[in-house]
């Protein structure tokens, strides 16, 4: 069962953590069932970029971008070459070390 490692955020993970999920599972679904509650507007369904996190380390080993998930990441807050929607990247075998980005676009549209 692949490992993922969750880099220190403020208010979702502050110590950081790793948790294992099962492959086939989506990154957004294994920290939720982990209690790290992610933002995810549009409940998994790619239609927003609230669980947008930046994979540091194990990006290769998760399922390709379709053309959906790589438009909406252009509308990410911190966009970087390694980002991707949590509710569409599906854990395969390898563990993955992700950084959820300090704001979304929630944030950004709540805060100024």
């Amino acid at each position: 069962m692949p490992t993922i490692t969750i880099l220190p955020h403020p208010e979702y993970c502050p110590q950081g953590a790793s948790i294992a999920a099962p492959s086939g599972t989506s990154i957004c679904e294994a920290l939720l069932d982990n209690k790290i509650n992610i933002e995810h507007a549009c409940d998994m369904s790619a239609a927003c970029t609230t669980c947008h996190v930046i994979v540091r380390e194990g990006f290769n080993s998760l399922n390709e971008l379709d053309e959906t998930e790589e438009d909406l990441l252009d509308r990410a807050w911190g966009l970087e070459p390694n980002s991707r929607l949590s509710c569409q990247a599906l854990l395969a075998q390898a563990d993955v070390t992700v950084e959820i980005p300090k704001y979304s676009i929630n944030h950004a549209k709540e805060n100024h």
